[in-house]
């Protein structure tokens, strides 16, 4: 994927996003919300967790609540060495699986456009936008309404 670049811009009219895919679709993280990255392993399935829950894991001392993104937006089952977004919010861990990570971006905010109609409603509630790049689009998922989701509040 090449990285756009914004030479002419002031950076306060941009926003740098973390490019995941996820099913085959490309999403952009704030930059802002994501804390590593990396690859999962020894994941402990949780009895009785929401579906979305994958289970947790210990990262450097820390629980970590694995989501699964591709339950979350109601894709098929998912893969087998999936990567991991680490985000923080309410003093506890998470970490979104995805399929893969790429680049990170600086975007102009003036690019970003609202949500396509003919996107899936399930998905309305985790998409803040999308960004037209060549050849795709980025859908921008709003980490807090992802979290949301699962029961977890926004960190005064």
């Amino acid at each position: 994927m090449s990285q756009t670049h914004i030479s002419s811009l002031d950076r306060h009219d941009a926003r740098q996003y973390v490019t995941v895919r996820i099913g085959g679709q490309l999403f952009g993280l704030p930059i802002s919300s994501v804390n590593e990255v990396f690859a999962p392993d020894n994941i402990t399935r949780v009895p009785l967790a929401s579906f979305e829950i994958d289970g947790v894991l210990n990262l450097r001392g820390r629980i970590v609540t694995m989501i699964d993104m591709r339950r979350l937006l109601g894709l098929r089952d998912s893969i087998a060495a999936p990567m991991a977004v680490g985000i923080e919010r309410a003093g506890e861990a998470f970490a979104l699986l995805i399929d893969d990570v790429g680049d990170v971006l600086l975007l102009d905010d003036s690019t970003l456009e609202v949500n396509p109609t003919n996107l899936d409603d399930e998905w309305m509630g985790f998409v803040d936008g999308v960004h037209r790049l060549s050849g795709e689009l980025m859908l921008v998922l709003d980490v807090e309404r992802t979290l949301a989701r699962i029961g977890v509040a926004h960190a005064a």
